[in-house]
């Protein structure tokens, strides 16, 4: 029989921040409470079975007004791809002018997600 574990987590989808409680047994989520509102169960599930994140750094800018700009991914990503990701990202240099929205890095590790310029550089 496998063991009974149960992770609390603080919801961030709304400004409520509910604490859910998932209950698992094994690799099998077999309870999940705490959540006011169906999103909340949701973000608990996926934060359990994979969790994502934004990813938001910054890279080199060559002639611009600034040495660097910022940048995010434009969806979430694995978190565990997340140390390999800023790697990457700490060897780019890109060419000014860069606009808020244009593509840094298309498609990063694989993840179907862009890492994007958050700022003119």
């Amino acid at each position: 029989m496998s063991k009974v574990k149960k992770f609390r987590l603080t919801c961030i989808v709304c400004p409520l921040g509910c604490t859910v409680e998932v209950t698992m047994e094994g690799d099998r989520i077999t309870g999940v409470k705490g959540f006011t509102c169906p999103r909340g169960e949701e973000y608990a599930i996926q934060e359990i079975r994979e969790p994502k994140r934004v990813v938001m750094s910054v890279v080199k800018v060559k002639g611009g007004t600034f040495p660097t700009v910022a940048v995010k991914s434009d969806r979430p990503v694995p978190r565990e791809l997340i140390p390999k990701i800023m790697r990457e990202l700490a060897e780019v240099e890109v060419e000014a002018p860069v606009r808020v929205g244009q593509v840094i890095v298309e498609n990063v590790l694989g993840t179907g997600a862009n890492i994007v310029a958050t700022r003119e550089a």
